[in-house]
């Protein structure tokens, strides 16, 4: 994504642009391997040294808040960042603690289907994602499967 769309994104939100929320969600998309608070203050700090670590935290929550980013908690309780907003799946290796995104329409016809026929009483499903643990055994593959 260019910067040209991060600014649009932001504008779209009413979010300001700021130096901060441009570095932060580029990191994002940057490191593209769901990255955890910690990952982008340590990514954004060889270009933007003034960044502080609370302010990162104050940024994710911005663009969790306004439907830019989503969270990702892994089994160790880690809080991780996706910038993929599109139906998706993960694949979570709890050994490496590495996440991939899994694409497969199949599985989210199947899920809404059974959800649809089956519902859950007295709940809203709003969204179905799907957190598959196992183990990685090629860890040179990228973060999108």
């Amino acid at each position: 994504m260019k910067i040209s769309e991060v600014r649009t994104k932001l504008m779209e939100k009413g979010l300001r642009i700021t130096p901060q929320r441009l570095a932060i969600y580029e990191a994002i998309l940057k490191l593209n391997n769901h990255p955890t608070a910690d990952d982008i203050a340590a990514f954004i700090k060889q270009d933007h040294p003034n960044i502080a670590t609370g302010t990162v935290y104050k940024v994710l929550e911005s663009l969790v808040e306004n439907g830019l980013i989503k969270k990702v908690k892994t089994e160790r309780d880690v809080m991780r960042y996706d910038a993929i907003l599109e139906n998706h799946h993960h694949l979570y290796d709890a050994g490496s603690d590495r996440i991939a995104d899994y694409y497969n329409g199949e599985i989210n016809e199947l899920l809404s289907e059974y959800f649809r026929k089956n519902g859950i009483p007295d709940f809203e499903i709003g969204d179905i994602k799907l957190q598959i643990i196992g183990k990685f055994l090629d860890l040179k593959r990228d973060n999108k499967i």
